[in-house]
């Protein structure tokens, strides 16, 4: 009865943020505040001194988003096409959106006062909607989806750095 409840509050949820009208609180993601919109050539999840790291690389810059372990496993899975023996957040979102006729078209991160923010478009029944998302989880649907993902170019230049010779060890 438990799992049933569960189960129905995430159908709910699910319903309820699909339904949301495009007047609300929401940006375009393209417009990402008019700046310029850099596509994400490589993902990588990485280990370093302070937890997972998520590697987002494009014109020879990385950016790094520091992850919780769960979120790192989610985005490590999808990038290698392994199944997790339970599905994860991001697994049960993806099969939701599958199974419902959704997809995502695309993600875009941003920098806003030091903090990683993104915006999640996603299609469905003929109309496309954009939510805001953590930086980190908008990542792990758009991976699920082959989708692409975005980084605001003001972002990229700020907090990025060389790619690094020597690569991290990997989760």
């Amino acid at each position: 009865m438990r799992a049933m409840t569960r189960w129905w509050s995430v159908l709910s949820l699910l319903s309820l943020l699909l339904t949301l009208s495009a007047s609300g609180p929401q940006a375009r993601a393209d417009e990402a505040g008019g700046a310029s919109l850099v596509t994400i050539g490589e993902v990588h999840v990485r280990l370093s001194d302070h937890g997972p790291v998520v590697l987002l690389s494009a014109e020879g810059k990385t950016v790094r988003i520091f992850v919780d372990h769960t979120v790192a496993g989610s985005i490590q899975s999808a990038l290698t096409g392994t199944k997790l023996p339970r599905p994860l957040s991001h697994d049960l979102m993806h099969s939701i959106l599958e199974a419902l006729g959704g997809r995502v078209v695309k993600t875009v991160i941003t920098l806003k006062a030091g903090t990683y923010y993104g915006t999640l478009t996603v299609a469905f029944q003929g109309q496309e909607k954009v939510f805001d998302s953590r930086s980190s989880d908008s990542i792990a649907l758009a991976i699920h989806f082959k989708a692409p993902i975005l980084v605001d170019r003001a972002a990229l230049d700020a907090v990025s750095s060389p790619i690094p010779d020597s690569k991290p060890q990997t989760l």
